[in-house]
């Protein structure tokens, strides 16, 4: 490895000699100057990896120093060395972005030990985090193959996004594989997990069954509905857990989080069919018969996440919660969401306030309309840190943050996530097959049965027959539902998109998170 270059500046350099000397022993390459002015053109003229910097030098000071080297380059760590402890001092140190300070006489090892922090600390943690993965390797292992009930599945699930990012720590593409290949064979068990059981989970009769989105509402929000305590039950559309995780740290600077969990969402896991069980606390069999004339089809023409304010009033009436105060927000575009930063005052009023947010789902599609957008959120890392950077400049954060300081609840969910997709797999179907990638149904389905979830009874699934003889097939782990005709133009275009309606851990493990004001 390249030896660091530290620049040392002390108008008593001389008296430091030996501290030079203990640094160059640990392998630095030191290089000394008596003045900020010095400094600044050397930092101008010359590669450098650390400054350390006396605050008190005649001439120029530490500070203006500073200052100066942050304008040449604003990513050069400074260490300041001071023999002023005032808190003044600190304040202003340290909202000029200094690395670390030490306070004179200063001890050959404790700068040793900024110099390590600061230049080894990538190198560090990203060793230990390779290291501790490989640790946790085995037991995910056996985990994956101990017959996992949906309990134990969800806690899988969880593990395997906390590697997920904990890998973003480290440089290691190997480690890296590894973890994706064991996330992928994750998926293949888990889908025959669902096989065996979604049709047990969907029948009335179920003793034994998570909770999922048509049970959510009842079991996730309304126990925490209480007069007097605003509560925002804030649902944002095809929101992942390891997008959770993104977002959670912007949300934790202005709320408590109080518990973070998941629930199942149903097959299909899209939007129409996870979203309205989740309102009218009803699987979509069910929401058809009651409400034959909002229950739409894929087929059918019109808006089919229209009615969703209606069903939850039903539900509350059902649930004999319809003395409870409600208000209902969709927000589909940059100015609804303005309207609602706007308005977020006037809801304090109301018992419980629901918000529909439509962003993540935008960008998914969008990122498979545009190239710019599939350059940009290119793969999960990236796409985690898109929807981080849409989140903190979006006006349901600047809503949510005018209303922190208040005593609220704040119930974050979503209703389905999504998968990258890379392998497509053939169907062939009739002119009233649907479009979805990830599933399909019609009827006269012709495909490879291992590649799928197929019910040739929808009602065996929660679903309503949309046709006589209308079957359902769900994609399982990252693969992706394409018609022979212009095939390969299909395959090439969709792959690597991430989609949502089938069967894997990112689509139906997905995140319910309580939180209270501070």
């Amino acid at each position: 490895m390249a030896l660091a270059k530290i620049l040392w500046v002390d108008d008593e350099i001389e008296s430091l000699q030996s501290q030079k000397l203990f640094l160059e022993t640990k392998g630095y390459h030191v290089h000394a100057l008596t003045n900020g002015f010095d400094a600044i053109d050397y930092v101008k003229e010359n590669l450098v990896d650390v400054v350390l910097l006396d605050e008190s030098m005649p001439g120029i000071t530490g500070l203006e120093t500073l200052a100066k080297i942050k304008e040449i380059n604003q990513s050069l760590p400074v260490v300041l060395i001071t023999k002023n402890e005032t808190e003044n001092l600190m304040n202003e140190a340290i909202g000029s972005q200094i690395s670390d300070y030490l306070i004179k006489p200063v001890n050959p090892n404790q700068v040793w030990l900024s110099l390590k922090k600061i230049i080894d600390n990538k190198r560090l943690v990203a060793e230990r985090t390779t290291t501790a993965y490989q640790q946790q390797f085995r037991n995910l292992f056996m985990a994956l193959n101990s017959n996992p009930d949906y309990n134990e599945w969800m806690d899988i699930y969880k593990k395997l996004v906390y590697w997920e990012l904990e890998m973003e720590k480290s440089d290691s593409p190997e480690m890296q594989e590894v973890l994706q290949s064991q996330k992928s064979e994750a998926n293949t068990e888990f889908f025959k997990f669902i096989s065996r059981h979604y049709t047990s989970w969907v029948n009335p009769k179920s003793k034994e069954a998570p909770i999922m989105s048509h049970n959510m509402f009842q079991t996730k929000i309304l126990p925490h509905v209480e007069k007097g305590t605003p509560l925002f039950f804030v649902l944002i559309d095809n929101l992942r857990f390891d997008q959770w995780k993104a977002i959670q740290p912007i949300f934790a600077e202005s709320f408590r989080i109080m518990e973070e969990d998941t629930f199942y969402s149903i097959l299909p896991t899209a939007t129409q069919y996870a979203r309205n069980a989740i309102f009218s606390g009803m699987l979509p069999i069910d929401i058809e018969k009651n409400f034959p004339a909002q229950w739409k089809n894929d087929d059918e023409q019109g808006g089919k996440n229209l009615n969703e304010e209606e069903f939850l009033r039903a539900q509350l009436k059902r649930l004999k919660k319809d003395n409870i105060r409600f208000s209902y927000t969709k927000v589909v575009n940059n100015q609804a969401g303005i309207d609602l930063m706007n308005n977020i005052h006037n809801l304090l009023t109301n018992d419980l306030n629901v918000i529909v947010y439509n962003f993540v789902d935008m960008l998914s599609h969008a990122r498979t309309e545009m190239e710019v957008l599939k350059e940009l959120a290119g793969d999960e890392m990236s796409y985690r840190s898109i929807t981080a950077s849409w989140f903190e400049h979006s006006p349901l954060h600047q809503a949510l943050k005018k209303i922190a300081d208040k005593n609220i609840r704040v119930v974050l969910a979503t209703d389905h996530g999504t998968i990258r997709v890379k392998n497509p797999c053939k169907v062939i179907g009739d002119k009233q097959t649907t479009a979805n990638l990830r599933y399909k149904h019609g009827r006269n389905l012709n495909y490879e049965p291992k590649e799928v979830l197929a019910f040739r009874d929808p009602r065996d699934a929660g679903l309503p027959v949309p046709t006589v003889n209308s079957s359902y097939i769900f994609a399982k782990e990252d693969g992706f539902l394409c018609y022979p005709n212009n095939y390969n133009y299909y395959a090439n275009y969709y792959r690597n998109t991430f989609q949502h309606g089938g069967v894997s851990l990112e689509e139906m493990i997905v995140p319910v998170i309580k939180m209270q004001s501070k």
